[in-house]
């Protein structure tokens, strides 16, 4: 599901994961064990638990039965009562596995949700956690009825319920509608709680990572696909005919949904370096295009080789369908929204979002011309807001009594650089890193971890646990 859903290579997972656990005390047991830079917390996963007790049933998504619920259940118990945070499902279209099947879990019934739910109220502790159905507006029914048995589910357990929202370009005010539902939840005490991400969800093309141009009959008949992406550039470069092969075979795209939806010249803008998220629409392929009087797929081909084949485009998916991120802030402000990092840096070669902190420390924070958060409100939506979400009550504020973990940041020199493929993970696979200035030091459990972004070989970091 890794290598499907987040895009990590499997030979890295191959190499990289050391199996010593079957339940998920085992896990937790074997996490504790060694030694990290940070805390880790844990969720009981969906997923997981439905293949392991379902066997072939549960990875085709077939319905469970009541015993394949009570034993289900009973494993999320287990795992909560050993310290894990919460339980956690995904429900989107969106999340599908290497051979293109939807994750168990994808399609479970209200019966197997509540069934699993009702351990967590049970036990008086955890989050119930999800990426709902229509996340990407797949399905635009979905979310009102996502809401609907969330907010039932909430109430019948008395446990958050928090959720993953943004701005889809299929129905692009539904998150409104979605926030007005949990703010009417909030005021009759029931806590679903939406978590937001600080910027846009994008795609981020280039050589290093992948491209529209990669889909055109050109590229396969050359070859290219074959090629290191080093080589790829210095091919087209030195050939002007199959540059404008790629060019002119890029026209049949504007008619495949699959390509057009998320890689259109009109919602791919320069990235640059350092990055703009909130680019102007004159960052599009298509209005540089037409400012130059030049085919918009060839302008898109040119900026791709640009700085020898580095330069990285960017392609939102979700919160930018107004071409601004007015949408993310109105998410950020709600009451009752908490501060999600999307996929927090699992992605190894499309996305880069582990960088949002940074992001709404600097932007939102700091540089955009209108509607800014104080830092105060960023660095709470950041720790407090989310540490009270999962029932971490000993940090999140620096008080006497708290855990004093704490980053030291000159804000004004706080700056993101544009993410670079390295490969540094097991197996020599790569992926993208982004690495930023003004990060002075970070402090963990007293000792220093980081100083000005480069490890001082501390490992303090202990795992975090829940109900014991």
């Amino acid at each position: 599901l890794m290598e499907g859903v987040e895009d990590i290579p499997g030979a890295a997972l191959s190499a990289g994961i050391q199996w010593g656990w079957e339940s998920f005390p085992e896990f937790l047991d074997v996490l504790g064990a060694r030694h990290h830079v940070m805390d880790l917390g844990t969720q009981v996963p969906h997923g997981a638990v439905r293949g392991y007790v379902m066997g072939e049933r549960g990875a085709r998504n077939e319905p469970a039965t009541p015993e394949d619920i009570e034993a289900m259940a009973a494993i999320v118990r287990e795992g909560i009562e050993a310290g894990a945070l919460g339980f956690s499902t995904s429900r989107t279209l969106a999340h599908r596995a290497i051979d293109g099947e939807p994750v168990p879990g994808t399609f479970a019934a209200e019966d197997e949700l509540f069934g699993i739910g009702r351990v967590l109220g049970r036990l008086g502790t955890g989050v119930f956690e999800l990426a709902p159905a229509g996340a990407l507006g797949e399905d635009l029914a979905a979310p009102e009825r996502e809401m609907d048995w969330m907010r039932r589910l909430s109430a019948a357990i008395d446990r958050p319920v928090t959720f993953a929202l943004s701005q889809n370009n299929a129905d692009p005010t539904s998150w409104k509608r979605l926030l007005d539902l949990a703010g009417a939840a909030r005021a009759d005490g029931v806590p679903v709680r939406p978590q937001v991400h600080g910027r846009t969800v994008s795609l981020l093309l280039g050589f290093q990572t992948f491209h529209p141009l990669q889909f055109t009959a050109a590229w396969g008949a050359a070859g290219l696909g074959l090629l290191p992406w080093r080589e790829q550039v210095a091919r087209i470069r030195a050939d002007d005919e199959l540059r404008a092969r790629l060019v002119a075979d890029a026209g049949a795209l504007r008619d495949d949904p699959s390509v057009t939806g998320f890689m259109h010249p009109s919602r791919i803008y320069v990235l640059g370096d350092p990055p703009q998220y909130e680019p102007g629409a004159d960052r599009s392929a298509t209005a540089i295009a037409a400012a130059r009087g030049v085919d918009e797929w060839e302008l898109l081909l040119e900026l791709l080789l640009q700085d020898d084949g580095r330069e990285l485009l960017n392609a939102p998916v979700l919160n930018y369908t107004d071409g601004t991120l007015d949408a993310v802030g109105e998410m950020l402000r709600h009451p009752t929204s908490a501060f999600g990092l999307g996929d927090g840096g699992a992605h190894a070669g499309q996305t880069c979002d582990a960088s949002t902190t940074t992001f709404l420390l600097s932007h939102w924070a700091r540089d955009r011309s209108h509607d800014r958060l104080t830092v105060e409100e960023a660095v709470h939506k950041m720790t407090q807001a989310t540490a009270s979400l999962y029932g971490l009550g000993d940090r999140g504020v620096l008080a006497p009594g708290y855990i004093g973990d704490a980053n030291v940041i000159d804000h004004g020199a706080l700056q993101l650089h544009r993410p670079e493929l390295v490969s540094d993970l097991p197996g020599g696979a790569s992926r993208l890193v982004q690495r930023a200035d003004g990060y002075v030091s970070t402090i963990k459990g007293g000792r220093v971890t980081f100083e000005h972004g480069e490890e001082t070989g501390e490992r303090p970091g202990r795992l975090l646990r829940g109900a014991r």
